[in-house]
């Protein structure tokens, strides 16, 4: 006998239907699994065939042929398990059929016929909210991942045996809901704050005026003078998520598996902190099916790269095309993939190999050749998409034993968020639209072009006299005069000036370290 059964297969972070096609006909005992199944598939034979005879059902001693249609898509993962077991009990009538075209099925089995979760749950979800039929059944630990689609139906179960059971009599079971606005709220607290940092001030404001611009930071520092501590804690001061950009990011961590065994919605922002061993495919996402990286996986949220010069060189220059455009095309011969890359990148090194040639109190043991060849392992054009370059000197004791509450992470995300405010009301009446209009993508003032430069950019006469200075005597370049028009743009900005002021330059120019 024939049976059909529908599921769904995550390519990236995107979903398609799939239609499973179970036939038990004579012949001697075999599987054959057909559709360009990866091995997780095939090796779901086994856990399918045990887990049914584990659950109390008969496994059917004929031949049993199993496609996957459509059969041009690659599938991988073990989440057609459920699908193919309820399959073939179908196909020998163990279950009744006349339901099965309004669900979809999605689950591992393990062996005792338990469901265990899978990932991309939500992304599969999504998908079914726009086709027919708008119901599916899930494994039980992924309930909350999969309500936050709230326009389907979803039947979270425990085992293969309860999935027989509620297809034999849906009506006893309702539908799983969730509050969605209660959840969201509820996990959107951080657990630190950048009043636990001492001293620093210098930092915190540069960080500050990052955030409220969009700016990338370099921080350049000895061993032990905070700076892992100053990004850590960047994601607090940043505007709260949107209901629609926390689900954006929940699709992804979902596609990657990095919310298997986790609650609910991810209401706080990212923060990625991956080890400069990583290779290029694990940062911008990659593999035979491309999975989303290092970079979407912090998608709207904060990149930090610890130890610059030591990533490998295709890994930063695989940076430059998302800093720029806010996604990622990953290529492969079958199609293309597009994650979605839009963040804030943090980067921090020592300022030489040993870490003290800029430590007043201890002896830098490196040549200088060292330091340059150290130094030139960072590419100009990824230098070019850092704004601030900012200098993180030693923390003194008399700043470390400083009883005194420094400024909570709330109180400068009321001023972020202000001058904020002030950028999107600028952009928007210069586009003509919330996304960007003729100037795509311009949100911030880190990515204002230089027409929007010479129109929103107008200083005083002080402040041209201080730049002019500035270029000439310190030997700046064009690069490093657009980079300080906007920084200084986002710190009258943050004074609320409609007009830079020869401070707000003054204040810039310190945050180009580099280029002096």
């Amino acid at each position: 006998m024939l049976a059909k059964v529908l599921s769904f297969c995550l390519v990236g972070i995107e979903a398609f239907p799939i239609e499973i096609e179970v036939d038990v006909s004579r012949g001697l005992p075999a599987i054959s699994l057909v559709g360009l199944a990866d091995m997780a598939i095939k090796e779901s034979k086994e856990r399918v065939k045990t887990a049914i005879r584990n659950s109390g059902f008969q496994w059917p001693a004929e031949r049993i042929t199993i496609s996957l249609a459509p059969s041009d898509i690659k599938k991988e993962g073990t989440g057609f398990d459920l699908a193919i077991a309820i399959g073939i009990l179908a196909a020998t009538k163990q279950i009744n059929c006349q339901n099965l075209e309004n669900f979809y099925l999605l689950g591992e089995l393990s062996l005792d016929g338990c469901l265990r979760p899978i990932r991309g749950i939500l992304p599969i979800c999504i998908a079914v909210s726009k086709s027919r039929p708008k119901s599916t059944i899930i494994p039980l630990s992924c309930a909350k991942e999969a309500a936050l689609v709230s326009e389907i139906n979803i039947w979270p179960l425990r085992t293969l045996k309860n999935a027989v059971e509620f297809l034999n009599n849906p009506q006893v079971i309702k539908p799983f809901k969730l509050d969605l606005k209660n959840i969201f709220q509820q996990n959107s607290e951080y657990k630190v704050d950048f009043s636990e940092i001492k001293g620093q001030f210098m930092a915190k404001r540069a960080l500050e005026v990052a955030v409220a611009g969009g700016h990338n930071v370099l921080m350049i520092g000895p061993p032990g003078s905070g700076k892992t501590m100053l990004a850590k804690r960047v994601p607090t001061i940043m505007p709260d998520l949107t209901l629609e950009e926390a689900l954006e990011i929940t699709k992804i961590h979902s596609a990657a598996g990095t919310l298997i065994g986790k609650e609910g919605i991810i209401s706080c922002r990212p923060f990625r902190f991956p080890h400069h061993s990583i290779s290029d495919a694990a940062l911008v996402g990659g593999g035979s099916l491309p999975k989303p990286g290092e970079i979407s996986l912090s998608h709207q949220g904060v990149l930090f790269l610890d130890e610059l010069p030591e990533f490998r060189r295709d890994c930063l220059e695989g940076l430059r095309q998302p800093l720029e455009d806010g996604f990622i095309s990953v290529s492969r011969v079958a199609r293309s993939f597009v994650f979605p890359a839009s963040f804030m990148l943090i980067c921090a090194m020592n300022p030489c190999p040993c870490g003290y040639y800029t430590d007043p109190k201890k002896v830098c043991s490196c040549g200088t050749n060292k330091i340059v060849n150290y130094m030139s392992k960072i590419s100009g054009p990824l230098l070019d998409r850092i704004d601030i370059h900012l200098e993180v000197p030693a923390i003194k004791y008399k700043e470390l034993t400083d009883t005194k509450d420094a400024e909570a992470s709330k109180i400068i995300k009321e001023r972020v968020e202000k001058a904020r405010g002030i950028q999107r009301e600028r952009f928007y009446a210069e586009c003509g639209s919330a996304s960007g209009g003729r100037d795509e993508r311009i949100f911030y003032n880190a990515s204002m072009n230089t027409r929007l430069i010479k129109k929103y950019c107008i200083l005083e006469e002080e402040a041209k006299e201080l730049l002019k200075l500035a270029m000439t005597e310190l030997g700046l370049s064009a690069r490093a005069y657009d980079k300080i028009l906007k920084m200084s743009r986002t710190i009258a900005d943050l004074a609320g000036s409609d007009i830079i002021l020869a401070t707000h330059i003054a204040e810039a120019i310190q945050y180009r370290s580099l280029d002096r």
